[in-house]
């Protein structure tokens, strides 16, 4: 079933300056929207509870703030996020529907599937929202120490050593796919129903290794159960300062798990331009910039057209990825 959640604007007293600026944008907001106040929908491609879920609600009720409307949350999960996705884009371009457009949808799924409800290139990008690390993780009482380990266990034993994943072409498995690649190692893909699933299994032994999202991952380390190796990122986090990049360890794996807001096929630059405008502005407000960085992501931001670069050359990236993998489309 489809949850729904209507975030409000904030009520209560507020400071002149913000009162401003509010009132400026609202201005803005009814010269270019055919009725101002009327609520904006927000279509997320996963479940309530997730990444996606979450930070959509939590951008959503900031930019909600700063246009003096609502933003509703529509969660229409399934088949990867391809119905999400084809929902924001075959939607009216009038601006009152929108989206997050995620990795997956927008830059793995084409490689993955044999047809696809909406095409790709037809999104409208607004803007980045963040992109997310992955840790490469074992067990507390692992024997690897080091990737170097990994690699010289899976040389010595082709095809025995195992990676889990919550399931084929996402992030967790693309990014033991690429790792694969670049060490010219030979391992098992367990793919399972869910990450959580997958890391039980990693707690129980029955898999080597896994790519866990950084948000995820933290907690883990924290208590102890499971030991990083090394983040995917192009440089260390400020948050785990010691654990190094894969790249550093000798092998180029760079996987940022990325989201961000689009609008549907062909909306109006005057639309888009206020959009990514506002949602810059709400990237911005404390709340939303320090929940996403203390889980260790990057912060996004920009014009439409460096989101519109990135989704192009990661198609490109993980098309091949997947190509090189040999992973059958479904």
């Amino acid at each position: 079933m489809k949850r729904r959640q209507l975030i409000q604007a904030a009520g209560g007293a507020i400071a002149a300056p913000a009162i401003a600026t509010l009132s400026a944008l609202s201005f803005a907001q009814a010269a270019v929207y055919p009725t101002p106040g009327k609520p904006i929908t927000w279509i997320v491609g996963y479940g309530a509870g997730g990444n996606a879920d979450s930070r959509s609600r939590q951008v959503a009720k900031a930019m909600g703030q700063i246009l003096g409307t609502s933003i509703i949350i529509d969660n229409k999960p399934g088949a990867g996020a391809n119905i999400g996705t084809a929902a924001i884009i075959k939607a009216n371009p009038d601006g009152y529907t929108i989206g997050m457009g995620n990795f997956a949808p927008l830059s793995v799924n084409q490689s993955l599937f044999k047809t696809l409800p909406y095409s790709p290139t037809d999104a409208t990008p607004i803007m980045l929202i963040e992109k997310g690390p992955l840790i490469l993780m074992v067990k507390e009482n692992s024997p690897y120490k080091t990737v170097k380990d990994i690699v010289a266990a899976a040389q010595a034993a082709p095809g025995k050593l195992s990676y889990a994943s919550g399931g084929i072409g996402g992030s967790h498995h693309l990014s033991g796919a690429l790792f694969e690649s670049v060490a010219k190692i030979d391992m098992i893909h367990a793919p399972y129903k869910s990450g959580s699933a997958a890391a039980t299994d990693l707690l129980g032994g029955q898999v080597q290794m896994m790519f866990v999202q950084m948000y995820e991952a933290m907690p883990m380390m924290e208590a102890g159960k499971l030991r990083g190796i090394a983040i995917t990122s192009a440089k260390r986090s400020p948050l785990l300062p010691k654990l190094p990049t894969m790249s550093e360890s000798g092998y180029a794996v760079e996987v940022l798990n990325w989201q961000g807001l689009i609008g549907p096929k062909g909306m109006s630059p005057a639309l888009v331009k206020q959009l990514n405008e506002v949602a810059n502005k709400a990237l911005q407000t404390p709340e939303v910039k320090a929940k996403l960085l203390s889980q260790g992501n990057e912060l996004g931001g920009g014009t439409p057209e460096q989101f519109a670069a990135l989704i192009k050359t990661e198609t490109v990236k993980w098309t091949k990825v997947v190509k090189d993998a040999k992973i059958d489309p479904e």
